[in-house]
């Protein structure tokens, strides 16, 4: 790619990251356009459809969220490594509004433009789990795909305007239900709904 193109592309994609930041997932691209003073035909020629823009914004952040997994897996305590990138997890989910509703389409739909890079996060995500299971830390009746809905879930939390405050209390409720040993004391968090 020539210089001029990469510093346009680039140019787009910072503008994106900030839309994306302040207006979620549904921005409009002809808004990403005009925020980066270009025309639609040319946003479209660098990203032709709203997931090829998405998927080039996030995967970096898919990727590093992995990378981030991949070191846990050899550092630490299971249990603390897996609620480290559980936290690190929804963080980034709720920097970008509507994020997880994506992510949980991709990895149902092969050919969306997000799937592989939200399988592998996916994956990632079970390795840690599964880690903290083996050293009975972990409860076993849950999988990377359960561990996965609970990130969308408290990302979700974190997305209300209205429950944000309680979004840091509702992690750790929530972590001590995933680890054994906490909360109740047997690892399924307390049963009374209190």
């Amino acid at each position: 790619m020539r210089a001029d193109a990469r510093k346009n592309r680039d140019h787009l994609l910072a503008v994106a990251g900030t839309a994306l930041t302040e207006q979620g997932v549904e921005v409009s691209l002809r808004d990403i356009a005009r925020r980066a003073d270009v025309g639609l035909a040319t946003l479209l020629r660098h990203f032709p459809t709203r997931e090829a823009l998405l998927d080039e914004l996030l995967r970096t952040s898919f990727d590093e969220l992995t990378a981030k997994a991949g070191e846990l897996e050899t550092s630490g305590s299971p249990d603390e490594a897996l609620v480290s990138w559980l936290r690190d997890c929804v963080a980034w989910t709720t920097e970008y509004r509507g994020v997880v509703v994506l992510m949980t389409a991709a990895i149902e739909d092969p050919e969306s433009a997000l799937h592989a890079s939200c399988t592998t996060l996916r994956a990632a995500g079970a390795r840690l789990l599964a880690r903290a299971q083996a050293a009975g830390m972990a409860r076993t009746d849950m999988d990377g795909a359960d561990l996965f809905a609970l990130v969308a879930a408290l990302a979700w939390i974190g997305d209300q305007h209205s429950l944000a405050p309680r979004a840091d209390h509702l992690f750790d409720v929530v972590a001590s239900a995933v680890l054994t040993g906490t909360a109740s004391g047997d690892g399924r968090g307390n049963a009374d709904g209190a």
